[in-house]
C-alpha cells in the first residue's frame, strides 16, 4: 500500500550535501545500552519449517519403503515406489492445510499431534478412495497399508515431541526472536507493545523505540520501553546491533508523516510493518500479515532473506572455489609479474563498505607503487595516472586485480553476485557518494560482491561526475530489487564478455 519508491538514483534526484544522509554525533546512553548486549545468533523460520517439512517426507518416504521391504514380495516395486512417494506429498499438503508447520504449531503439544494425526488419516483415507476408484486395491498389500499407517502415525508423534522439545529450547535461547523496534510513541505505541507482548512474546524481541518528537507525546519510556533516540539515528543503530524488524506505530491516515519515516528507513536491510491496529479503515484479510495478533502492512523486506539466502551463500562459496580452482594459474602468474615489476607486497587491502555500512577489508592485487597506494580513495586513478605500474593498468583494465576478492567471498564478507563496495572516502565530482546520491547507502542491503548489475553495464572505473555514480547506484538498486539466482548466473556469464567489450572506464 504504502511502497516507497525503491528507484532514487535518477539524475532529477541528486541530494545537496544538507540533504545527505545523516550521520548522528552519538547515540543515546539508552541506545549504546541496546548495542553493548550481545546479539545472539536467530535462526530463519521458514528454513525451519523447509527442514522440518524434509525431514518428515524422508522419515515416512523411509519407513514406508522399508516396510515394503520387509513384508511385501513380488515385483510392484515401483508402482510402490510411486504410491508411496505420491502419499507422502498428499500429506505434505494435508499438513500445510491442517497449518501444522508453523513455528507455533510446532509449540503446541495436545493441538499440534491432534492435527498431525487427522492429516495423517486423511491422507490415507484419500489414498484408499483412489485405490478403489483406480481399480488398483488389489495391487496394493493391506498389510503394508495398515502397518504403513500406524507406524507412521507413531512416528509422526515421536518426531514431533522431538521437535517441540528443540523449538522450546531455541525459544527459551531467544533464537526465534525477531530484533524489533518500534518507531512512534504515545498512547498508539503503547497499545502495540502491549498487543505484541500478550500475543508474540515468543517471536518478538522489542528493543525500544525511536520518535522524533520530543514533547509530552513521546515520552522516555511507553509501557517499559525505552525511546533510544530520534529516527534519524535509527540507522546507525541498526548498523551497531543487529536490528530485523522495524513497525512503524502511527495511522495509516497520517500519510505525511508515514511517507517521511519510510524515505529515511527505506534504505535499511530490515522488514519494515506499517501498524493497522489503530486504523479505523478496514481491508480484506489478504491486506494484512500479522505480529502476534496485530495486523500489519508489509511495506518493505528484506531483499534476500530465508531459504534465498540459503541459496546464494552456497552458490557464491560454489562459485569461489570453481574459480579459485579454475584460475590459480591466472593468479599466480598475476603474483609474479606484480613482483618483477615493483618492490613492495603483492596484494592491497583497502577498508570499504560492506553490508548495512559494516567496515570489511578488502583484497586486490596491488596496482600501484607501494609508496603511492590511497588506502581511502580520496583521490580517484584517472587515465594515464602515474601512481599506477605497468601491470597495473593492465590488471587493472582487465579486472585481474579483483580477483583475491574470491577469498573474501570465501570468508564471508563479499558475495560473488552484488553492488561493489566502495571505498570509505570515494568520491565523485569532489562530493562523497552519500552526499552525492539520495538514497546510496539502500545499496548496502544487501552484501557486496565481486561483479554486479552495474560492472556488466559498463559502470565501473572512474567516477569522476555525479552523473556517473548516479547510473552506478541504479543499476545496483535495480540489482536488488530483482535479485533472483538466475540474475546471478547471467551476470557471472556476462561479466568476461563486459570486460573485452566496455574497458574504457577501467584505469
Amino acid at each position: 500500500m504504502f511502497r516507497l519508491d525503491p528507484k532514487p538514483a535518477t539524475p532529477d534526484r541528486v541530494a545537496t550535501p544538507a540533504a545527505a544522509p545523516q550521520q548522528p554525533a552519538g547515540l543515546s546512553v539508552a541506545a549504546r545500552e541496546v548495542i553493548a548486549r550481545p546479539a545472539e545468533p536467530t535462526y530463519s523460520a521458514a528454513v525451519i519449517s523447509g527442514l522440518v517439512q524434509m525431514a518428515e517426507a524422508v522419515l515416512l518416504a523411509g519407513l514406508g519403503l522399508s516396510i515394503h521391504a520387509l513384508y511385501v514380495a513380488g515385483d510392484e516395486r515401483p508402482f510402490y515406489l510411486f504410491v508411496t512417494l505420491a502419499t507422502v506429498a498428499v500429506a505434505n499438503i494435508m499438513q500445510h492445510g491442517a497449518r501444522t508447520h508453523r513455528i507455533a504449531a510446532y509449540r503446541t503439544l495436545a493441538r499440534q499431534l491432534l492435527r498431525v494425526l487427522a492429516a495423517w488419516s486423511l491422507t490415507f483415507t484419500l489414498l484408499a478412495v483412489g485405490l478403489v476408484l483406480f481399480k488398483s486395491a488389489d495391487l496394493v498389500s493391506r498389510v503394508w497399508l495398515v502397518s504403513w499407517y500406524a507406524a507412521g502415525a507413531l512416528l509422526l508423534v515421536a518426531f514431533r515431541l522431538v521437535l517441540r522439545s528443540l523449538i522450546r529450547h531455541w525459544t527459551r535461547d531467544g533464537r526465534l526472536k525477531l530484533r524489533t523496534v518500534v518507531v512512534g510513541g504515545g498512547p498508539d505505541a503503547r497499545m502495540l507493545i502491549e498487543a505484541i507482548r500478550n500475543t508474540a512474546e515468543n517471536d518478538i524481541n522489542l528493543l525500544g523505540l525511536f520518535d522524533d518528537r520530543l514533547d509530552e507525546r513521546s515520552p522516555a519510556e511507553v509501557a517499559g520501553l525505552k525511546k533510544l533516540g530520534r529516527v534519524s539515528e535509527l540507522a546507525e543503530f541498526a548498523r551497531r546491533t543487529r536490528v530485523d524488524l522495524v513497525i512503524v506505530s502511527m495511522p495509516v491516515s497520517a500519510e505525511a508523516r508515514v511517507l517521511d519515516m519510510l524515505k529515511q528507513l527505506w534504505v535499511l536491510p530490515v522488514d519494515i510493518r506499517l501498524s493497522a491496529h489503530m486504523s479505523k479503515l478496514r481491508f480484506t484479510r489478504r491486506a494484512y500479515s500479522h505480529v502476534g495478533s496485530v495486523p500489519v502492512f508489509d511495506v518493505l523486506d528484506r531483499p534476500i532473506t530465508d531459504w534465498n539466502l540459503v541459496f546464494k551463500w552456497v552458490f557464491d562459496k560454489a562459485v569461489a572455489i570453481l574459480a579459485l580452482g579454475l584460475l590459480w594459474p591466472v593468479m599466480l602468474a598475476t603474483a609474479l609479474a606484480i613482483k618483477l615489476d615493483s618492490k613492495g607486497p603483492v596484494l592491497f587491502r583497502q577498508k570499504r563498505q560492506g553490508f548495512n555500512n559494516e567496515i570489511i577489508e578488502v583484497f586486490k592485487f596491488r596496482s600501484m607503487y607501494a609508496d603511492q597506494q590511497d588506502l581511502t580513495a580520496s583521490r580517484l586513478v584517472t587515465k594515464g595516472d602515474p601512481r599506477v605500474t605497468r601491470v597495473g593498468r593492465f590488471i587493472r583494465s582487465t579486472s585481474i586485480d579483483e580477483l583475491p576478492q574470491l577469498f573474501n567471498v570465501l570468508r564471508g564478507d563479499l558475495s560473488i553476485v552484488g553492488p561493489r563496495p566502495h571505498a570509505l572516502e570515494a568520491k565523485a565530482a569532489n562530493q562523497l557518494y552519500y552526499e552525492a546520491v539520495e538514497g546510496y547507502f539502500a545499496r548496502h542491503r544487501v552484501k557486496p560482491g565481486i561483479t554486479g548489475w552495474a560492472q556488466i553495464h559498463g559502470w565501473r572505473g572512474e567516477t569522476d561526475t555525479v552523473d556517473k555514480i548516479l547510473n552506478r547506484v541504479h543499476a545496483d538498486l535495480h540489482y536488488i530489487e530483482n535479485w533472483s539466482l538466475l540474475l546471478d548466473v547471467y551476470i557471472i556469464l556476462m561479466t568476461p564478455i563486459s570486460l573485452l567489450v566496455r574497458r574504457e572506464n577501467a584505469f
